[in-house]
């Protein structure tokens, strides 16, 4: 919890210790309690805004910009609700100046009507008259409302990342219907919790990147374009910032001529849909577990912005992110959880309502093939050009890495990528030059096949842990002969007790890290990550890359992945999309392709993650 929520402790302190048997008391002390209620009911308007905003798949189409909201506004708008703290005090001095205003009754119709005729007729030409000429001046934009133009994407948090004189100024517009009416004799409780909820509202609806006002309704009612603004008009003003001043009501624009000329038909192109794009790409994950799933920008922007970890917060929010993922399965529907560019491509996440353990349910296989079929099928008819899927979704036992949807699907224009040579590629080169010997768990998996091919042209001894011979003999025969025994099958874990160097792609109990020698390094590929229960070894990471320095909104940390790193197989069909290349990358892993790969992804600007000491 930020210090700044400390402020709001005397209110608290004042109702705990109001007296609930002593109704004058508690009459004389409500108005610290509405206080409280309605900070805590606008800080939810906005945070319920911003979570519509980031469904997208529901608002992709929609979107004003398209582009997401990057690590830089976001930490810019970090503190977005400090205006709530400021105008809650302003409230506090209201009713210590004016007592009455805590005797208000719960209602009164007439009060509604008052206030709607002050906002009208003050608040919306006053705010029109500061905004463009006290704020929109040269001093006072360079040193006080820059900072409110500074974010390129705006989104409900932005309509609270402003300078406390500008929050004074809305804090007074809001004051002037609700103190307004009070004071000729028409105020109520009522009055001023749907007036302030009712401005945060539209406020956070002009803030959004996303256009929700249909352009039908100003077809049939042409009037209605003057009464309320929409987020493509506000937008504009962010953007060109010399038009479209006004408040909530663009009549006031139209009195003085400062109505951006492309208002309406920029409306109309967003809100029908025809200014949306297509991705180039996209990346097939999956949920690892229920509270990983909050971890997408629908929950907490600020929150997914940083690495994933399990945090105590996250556990009320269990049983709803559950029953959410529960529905999500029910309708067998993937859906949109970010985008970035890259390179002028626009590059998608899209998640399988799947969790980890239900990829080794038996009975679960052929339903999660199909979301996945369906997936790539949706891309396909699109334009996607690469589709690359997550580590469970190409598992081996569930579809052959990717190869069944291959062969039923023979005219796919898109690519089907599992990106494991990639993901091989940044294995490998973690392992420093001057080791001769490795451990490798998983070892006859595709990930583990291709590692060990690899490191035996090396001349690396590859210590195999399999049980099986006869897929141990099928891998070794692959190599040349005079690599062939550099391959080392072996059966127990006691055998890699001497060896510093784990490559892990199976799951390891605390039993099984033991055999490990102090100051072993586990090099890992399995899915989950391997608890770090041995304080006397090291752990890598899955294996991941960096993107390029110019890739532009990118603002969600890919689960435990830092900021603008992804997994390496995701990496991988970024480099197969910024390649051109055209073959789909299923099933066994090319040996001979993993340094061209790894050149390519270099080439381009990707760097690798290595976690090696």
């Amino acid at each position: 919890m930020h210090p700044a929520y400390l402020l709001y402790g005397p209110l608290i302190a004042k109702v705990v210790q109001s007296k609930p048997w002593d109704q004058e008391a508690m009459q004389k002390d409500a108005w610290c309690l509405h206080i409280l209620i309605i900070c805590a009911l606008r800080g939810l308007m906005h945070a319920f805004w911003c979570s519509f905003c980031n469904l997208h798949s529901l608002t992709r189409k929609r979107s004003i910009h398209q582009v997401g909201v990057d690590f830089k506004q976001i930490d810019k708008e970090w503190h977005w609700d400090n205006f709530i703290i400021l105008q809650a005090f302003m409230a506090c001095m209201a009713y210590y100046s004016f007592p009455f205003l805590g005797n208000l009754p719960m209602w009164n119709s007439k009060g509604l009507i008052f206030a709607l005729l002050l906002h009208v007729g003050v608040s919306e030409p006053l705010y029109y008259w500061v905004h463009r000429f006290v704020l929109h001046s040269d001093f006072m934009f360079k040193n006080y409302h820059a900072i409110h133009h500074a974010s390129p994407v705006p989104q409900p948090f932005t309509a609270g990342h402003a300078t406390p004189l500008e929050h004074l100024i809305l804090g007074s517009l809001i004051g002037i219907p609700t103190l307004g009416v009070s004071l000729i004799g028409y105020g109520s409780v009522g009055m001023i919790y749907g007036y302030i909820l009712a401005f945060d509202f539209l406020r956070c609806m002009g803030h959004s990147n996303i256009e929700v006002v249909p352009n039908w309704v100003f077809r049939i009612f042409p009037f209605l374009r003057y009464l309320i603004y929409t987020p493509t008009y506000h937008n504009l003003h962010h953007k060109e910032m010399d038009s479209n001043f006004c408040l909530f009501m663009p009549l006031f624009d139209a009195l003085w001529n400062t109505i951006h000329k492309e208002s309406w038909e920029l409306h109309k192109k967003i809100s029908t849909g025809v200014n949306a794009r297509e991705p180039d790409f996209v990346f097939l994950c999956h949920v690892v577990d229920v509270l990983s799933s909050l971890h997408a920008p629908l929950f907490l922007r600020s929150f997914v912005s940083i690495p994933f970890e399990n945090r105590l917060f996250l556990l009320p929010f269990w049983p709803s992110a559950f029953v959410t993922m529960l529905i999500l399965w029910a309708v067998s529907k993937t859906f949109v959880i970010t985008f970035y560019n890259l390179r002028g491509r626009l590059h998608h996440s899209w998640c399988v309502p799947r969790y980890g353990f239900q990829y080794f349910l038996p009975f679960a296989k052929d339903g999660i093939n199909n979301q996945i079929e369906d997936a790539i099928l949706r891309a396909d008819r699109t334009g996607v050009k690469v589709i690359s899927l997550a580590a469970l979704n190409k598992n081996e036992a569930l579809n052959g890495g990717g190869t069944l949807f291959v062969k039923k699907l023979p005219n796919l224009r898109v690519r089907v990528v599992h990106g494991n040579t990639l993901t091989a590629a940044v294995i490998i080169k973690e392992i420093p030059s001057d080791v001769k010997e490795v451990f490798l768990t998983g070892a006859t998996s595709k990930l583990g096949r291709a590692i060990a091919l690899y490191l035996s042209r090396r001349k690396v001894r590859v210590l195999m842990l399999t049980l099986s011979k006869e897929r141990f003999q099928s891998i070794q025969n692959e190599a040349p002969k005079e690599q062939q025994s550099y391959l080392v099958q072996i059966t127990k874990y006691e055998a890699a007790q001497h060896c510093k160097m784990w490559i892990v792609g199976k799951w390891l109990t605390p039993g099984q890290q033991r055999w490990a020698p102090p100051g072993t390094h586990f090099n890992q590929f399995v899915v989950p990550p391997i608890f770090p229960f041995r304080r006397d070894c090291t752990y890598g990471e899955l294996a991941a890359m960096q993107l390029p320095e110019d890739v532009e909104g990118l603002g969600t940390c890919e689960y435990t992945m830092s900021r603008g790193g992804v997994h390496a197989c995701h990496a991988g069909g970024v480099v197969h999309l910024l390649e051109g290349w055209t073959h789909h990358e299923v099933g066994a892993i090319d040996v001979d392709k993993i340094d061209i790969v790894w050149e390519a992804a270099l080439k381009h600007g990707l760097k690798p993650v290595f976690s090696y000491p």
